[in-house]
């Protein structure tokens, strides 16, 4: 577990996820164990959303990729590669058609290992600031490797009635649970804040887009992503992707409000 503090605020980083965010004594993140999901944070790459209508099978220009939901990255392990008082670096090394165990199998998959086609390095670091939680993302590989990035942060719920702002419009919780495993698309839009019994505001740069997802009311994912999945059949997948110029950088910005 690394822990990282400044000023008032305390965060902790399990294996590279995020798993407190602590301002002022007031816990952000949903705790592994409550209701709701399994995990705090995760990230969704080289693509977002199911695949198994398209037989867990995913068109790149180089060949047919084998992958599960949201990709095969979050069955990787990080390693960290540097840390000081306020900030830890997190990297994944991936070899083109290496074989990545699918923990979906076989309960929720018929797809025990997952492949790619492509090398590629992701590295996900965190910068505890006076402003907020800086979450950064560098992605290397070869040049115009296709991919999608989402970042999967899920925060606790204290209130009956919190809400979304995006856009200038107000989403009510019970309009995200209302549309299920799909998620509650938020297009083009760059800012959201949470307001609870505490107000947070993510802030993006280079994703674009948003996804909102819960089935319980403990809890909501607030998902910074490029694209958004059910805009496409599953089939057609490949028509969200972006290509890699050696190296893409995204940013998230986790910031409470005074």
């Amino acid at each position: 577990m690394v822990t990282l503090k400044k000023d008032n605020s305390r965060v902790s980083i399990d294996a590279g996820e995020l798993v407190s965010f602590e301002v002022d004594g007031h816990e952000f993140i949903h705790q592994k164990g409550s209701p709701g999901w399994g995990s705090a944070d995760t990230e969704m790459f080289p693509i977002i959303g199911p695949v198994n209508e398209a037989g867990f099978r995913v068109e790149t220009p180089k060949s047919i990729a084998v992958q599960d939901q949201h990709g095969h990255l979050r069955q990787m392990e990080y390693q960290l590669e540097h840390q000081t008082d306020t900030s830890v670096v997190y990297v994944k090394d991936y070899r083109a058609g290496t074989e990545v165990y699918n923990s979906k199998f076989p309960e929720k998959s018929t797809e025990e290992a997952l492949t790619w086609p492509y090398d590629f390095r992701f590295e996900k670091s965190f910068l505890l600031t006076k402003d907020g939680l800086e979450v950064h993302f560098s992605i290397t590989g070869e040049k115009g490797m296709p991919f999608m990035l989402g970042y999967h942060p899920a925060f606790k719920i204290y209130t009956e009635s919190p809400v979304i702002v995006a856009n200038g419009e107000e989403i009510a919780l019970d309009e995200v649970l209302a549309v299920g495993s799909r998620a509650l698309q938020v297009a083009d839009c760059t800012s959201i804040t949470f307001k609870d019994k505490k107000e947070i505001t993510i802030e993006t740069e280079e994703f674009g887009n948003f996804m909102c997802w819960t089935e319980v009311r403990n809890m909501v994912c607030i998902e910074p992503i490029s694209f958004y999945p059910y805009a496409v059949e599953q089939n057609k997948l490949h028509e969200g992707f972006q290509q890699l110029d050696n190296i893409s950088t995204f940013k998230v910005v986790l910031k409470p409000n005074a």
